[in-house]
């Protein structure tokens, strides 16, 4: 009896089970967290030499008539035509810099770069005080060189912005002032027309030192650009490390020392040539002239067309994909040969064409260079702000840029 009461109990429990069960529905299962969706932004560059060509010559002309007073409003317009054919994820980039601001920032960095050569040639001891002053002020200039650059260029409406320290980049810069100091140190201590025996040596070690930590020096100074670029929420840092710089800058050697070896074996080849020639009483006039021509673009290829091309490939790919955070990340594929290809096009036609092919050389590189990064990030475009936005900074330092040869860009 008491058995019979307990499986009736267990049937009716299960009973009313089954009709909660029924009423309610099934129980839902634990929601499932999907990784972040990733957003591939292509890279393209839509310019051509012929459009270019017409701002270059233009630029060119106006810039000669001026006396250089137009070169502000020219790369303005570089700039512009540029970034407006970059375009990332399609949207182009655009500069904002104002010519007129800018060439304020030319002629101070004109006036300054005057004073150290009066200086320089007036005394040795002027020369070095002049350096001294011109390096307290350098990191400063490249700091807002940085930062007046990216704050004018937007993407989609949002401003960029370069977010380092003054203080940072002075431990960045400084550096590398040393091994100018010890010379022109150096130099103002001794007799320039008679130098002692100790100054040879002296000069050698320091160029040894200076050779030695380049790669150092290199790194310290990416590493502050790359550690300091901001768009939106976003900042980005520099994953790479001090070794791998020194890997890129010891290949490039590698590279110079084989075409250094391939030069002297075509230097030696056309020697054997023009000595049988002069043994036979030929006329060495005509052959001296095609020697020289042959060892200036030898050299030419020894200098640039294959080690600065490797280290350009090399560096672009080692930076642009070291380059990121937990939102976003930058790739970069560049390959040395499709370089080197475009590099040596470039060179035969600038010459041949008496430097008119410039312009179409310059947007092929661009192309080449650009279309080679990849961007991806875990965030919708569309869903960006920009809650603020960094100073512009000092058209001087921009100037100081380009008077001193010094590329923020890629």
């Amino acid at each position: 009896m008491a058995a019979g009461r307990e499986a009736a109990a267990e049937g009716a429990a299960r009973r009313r089970n089954m009709s909660q069960a029924a009423w309610i529905g099934p129980v839902a299962a634990e929601p499932a967290f999907d990784a972040p969706r990733e957003h591939k932004l292509d890279i393209r560059f839509t310019g051509s030499g012929s459009e270019y060509f017409r701002i270059w010559i233009v630029n060119l002309l106006l810039t000669l008539v001026t006396l250089g007073l137009y070169y502000p409003w020219a790369k303005v317009r570089r700039l512009r035509y540029f970034y407006g054919n970059t375009l990332v994820g399609h949207h182009p980039l655009d500069f904002h810099g104002d010519p007129k601001t800018m060439l304020r920032g030319y002629v101070l960095v004109a006036v300054m770069f005057v004073l150290y050569s009066v200086a320089g040639n007036f005394s040795p001891v002027a020369g070095l005080v002049a350096f001294i002053l011109l390096a307290a002020i350098w990191p400063a200039l490249l700091k807002s060189s940085m930062q007046f650059r990216l704050a004018n260029t937007s993407w989609r409406g949002l401003r960029f912005r370069f977010v380092g320290g003054l203080g940072q980049a002075y431990a960045a810069f400084l550096p590398m002032f040393l091994p100018g100091l010890f010379f022109v140190a150096a130099f103002a201590a001794i007799d320039p027309e008679h130098p002692p025996a100790w100054y040879a040596a002296f000069a050698g070690s320091v160029t040894l030192a200076s050779l030695l930590v380049a790669p150092w020096l290199w790194w310290k100074l990416k590493k502050y650009q790359h550690d300091h670029y901001a768009f939106g929420p976003w900042q980005t840092r520099l994953t790479a490390g001090r070794a791998s710089f020194y890997g890129v800058f010891l290949k490039t050697f590698a590279m110079f020392m084989l075409a250094g070896a391939l030069l002297a074996t075509l230097i030696g080849l056309v020697a054997v040539l023009g000595g049988g020639a002069w043994a036979r009483g030929e006329s060495g006039g005509m052959l001296g002239v095609l020697m020289g021509m042959v060892f200036l673009f030898a050299g030419l290829v020894v200098v640039q067309l294959v080690p600065r091309p490797y280290f350009v490939s090399r560096m672009q790919n080692l930076l642009w994909s070291r380059t990121g955070n937990e939102s976003i990340r930058f790739g970069s594929e560049l390959r040395f040969w499709p370089l080197f290809g475009l590099t040596l096009k470039n060179w035969l036609l600038v010459l041949l064409t008496l430097g008119l092919y410039w312009p179409f050389a310059a947007v092929a590189m661009q192309r080449l260079r650009v279309e080679a990064v990849s961007v991806t990030t875990q965030v919708d475009p569309d869903e960006l702000a920009d809650p603020t936005r960094g100073g512009e900074g000092e058209a001087a330092g921009d100037a100081a840029g380009d008077l001193f040869g010094l590329d923020i860009g890629l």
